[in-house]
């Protein structure tokens, strides 16, 4: 049985939240086309995991045998979540776009489950493995616009996921997410529903392909 890992990152709840909705999707799909499977979910807005501090950090380059007691149970949440990507065949993560990055949440739980040599690095354990990122923000920053000089999720994060994890990354980015809210944007809504239909139907057909491709 295949094993979903889902990551949301929002602080708002599904109902008021762009990435959500979308990473809601995928998981739907994934549920009727595997509903055998598993999927762990783990909320970063409702229960977010500590930064990362010197005795975590300490705990990830020595020797376990050597662990003082605070370096033991600083280093288990850090084993926790990467036994956690370990065990995903594949991984979807919500991270919308705050202040022209990640939220600090997300960026939290990268640095506890980085791991060199173990889950990051040249023999990740969780190299190849397939992960979906949603995107989302409330304006527009694709190439040839005028805030593409400002993007510094999607740059940032196919550093990481790919760069230190080895993972295999697809984004879908739902955008003009704030134009239902701000008059300024009214004239752009019909380009809001567009992007985020298209990230539904992004997100639903993504989860098929990979249960099928996990089937395979």
């Amino acid at each position: 049985m295949a094993t979903l890992l889902l990551i949301d990152s929002s602080v708002f709840p599904e109902g008021g939240s762009a990435s959500r909705s979308v990473t809601s999707a995928f998981r739907k799909t994934w549920e009727e086309q595997h509903p055998d499977g598993t999927v762990i979910h783990r909320d970063l807005g409702a229960d977010p995991v500590p930064h990362l501090d010197g005795v975590g950090a300490s705990a990830g380059f020595a020797d376990p045998a050597t662990h003082t007691p605070e370096q033991q149970a600083a280093f288990a949440l850090r084993t926790r979540l990467a036994e956690e990507l370990e065990r995903a065949d594949a991984i979807v993560i919500g991270a919308p776009m705050y202040n022209f990055t990640i939220p600090s949440t997300l960026k939290a739980w990268l640095d506890q489950a980085i791991i060199m040599g173990r889950t990051a690095g040249e023999n990740s354990s969780l190299k190849g493995k397939p992960v979906t990122v949603v995107a989302s923000r409330g304006g527009s920053y694709a190439p040839g616009t005028p805030r593409e000089p400002f993007e510094y999720v999607q740059n940032y994060l196919e550093a990481v996921l790919n760069g230190a994890f080895g993972l295999e990354v697809d984004f879908i980015v739902p955008e003009l997410t704030m134009a239902p809210a701000n008059p300024a944007m009214a004239e752009l809504v019909p380009l809001y529903e567009t992007s985020r239909d298209r990230a539904h139907e992004e997100a639903a057909a993504r989860a098929k392909a990979l249960v099928e491709r996990l089937a395979a």
